[in-house]
């Protein structure tokens, strides 16, 4: 293994640990901020923060026809799955939400799959149905107890996210790793500011200090500084084998449900995860297209 592929397994592995957090750190903030108001404020300043980098940095500006793959992207990451996730997380713990996690890296993958025009192979897909019914029963089995409300959320939070690392993956292969999360953020911001002065809090004052810790978590790390390493790390590394790194994350994330808020990981959770990344890794195998009925004018899949 070279340097630069070494390298590039610890960016990546850098970044799955910082984005372990996230879910865990939204449901600490979400105790004192609403969720779009979250939304609105953590991609605020990580926007603001990614003008300065970029500026610092003197990067050019995106071609035309690169702004509506950055707006994806933007859908995606910036918007849908920090919204989505936040409301998912008023009706169940982050511990449960961690479950659907363990079907990003699939869902990413049939974007890749989509957006790419690859032909993968049918155990593919026999992989990605058993994965996706694993979490879709474990969704319905705890139904009664839990909330199909939030259970809802989190399968269209965890669809957007895998089309937003989707199109961002594919996307850097042009603008750059860390360029394009930067210009998804700084796209954002005449949407996102106006809503931060429009969605405050009744009272800062009453902001308790974890509050505002998951406010800053969420906004620095998850939102911009995981992207860094995460990038750079596919980059190096190539995406299809340090991309395996992201199915790591629900394990961390359970771990620091458990650790520090306290929530009860059952069996369950721990059983659907092994299963649905079990699925993941063998969808992955078999995701490159057939060679002889390979689309040669279709650009390669990143996943």
């Amino acid at each position: 293994m070279s340097a630069k592929t070494t390298s590039g397994w610890m960016y990546g592995f850098i970044g799955v640990v910082i984005f372990s957090g996230s879910l865990p750190a939204t449901r600490v903030a979400i105790l004192d901020f609403s969720p779009l108001f979250l939304t609105a404020a953590r991609a605020t300043i990580a926007g603001l923060l990614a003008l300065f980098v970029l500026f610092v940095f003197k990067e050019k500006r995106p071609a035309r026809e690169q702004i509506f793959p950055l707006s994806i992207v933007g859908l995606g990451v910036v918007v849908g799955y920090p919204l989505l996730s936040g409301l998912a997380l008023q009706y169940v713990t982050s511990a449960h939400s961690i479950v659907f996690v363990g079907i990003l890296p699939l869902v990413t993958a049939l974007f890749g799959v989509i957006r790419g025009g690859e032909r993968p192979r049918p155990v593919f897909w026999i992989f990605s149905l058993v994965g996706s019914l694993l979490v879709v029963g474990f969704a319905v089995a705890q139904g009664i107890k839990g909330s199909p409300v939030g259970d809802g959320l989190m399968l269209l939070a965890i669809l957007l996210c895998g089309l937003g690392y989707a199109e961002g993956a594919r996307l850097s292969k042009t603008l750059g790793g860390w360029q394009v999360i930067s210009w998804a953020l700084v796209l954002s911001l005449p949407v996102m500011v106006p809503l931060v002065f429009f969605l405050p809090p009744a009272s800062f004052v009453q902001i308790h200090a974890a509050g505002w810790i998951g406010l800053s978590y969420v906004s620095l790390f998850s939102m911009f500084i995981g992207f860094i390493f995460w990038y750079r790390g596919l980059a190096q590394g190539g995406t299809a084998t340090v991309g395996q790194l992201q199915l790591l994350q629900p394990f961390f994330g359970l771990g620091l449900a458990a650790t520090l808020l306290h929530e009860k990981v059952s069996l369950g959770m721990v059983g659907v995860t092994v299963g649905v990344i079990l699925c993941v890794a063998g969808s992955k195998k078999f995701a490159k297209p057939i060679p002889p009925q390979k689309n040669p004018f279709s650009p390669q899949s990143p996943f």
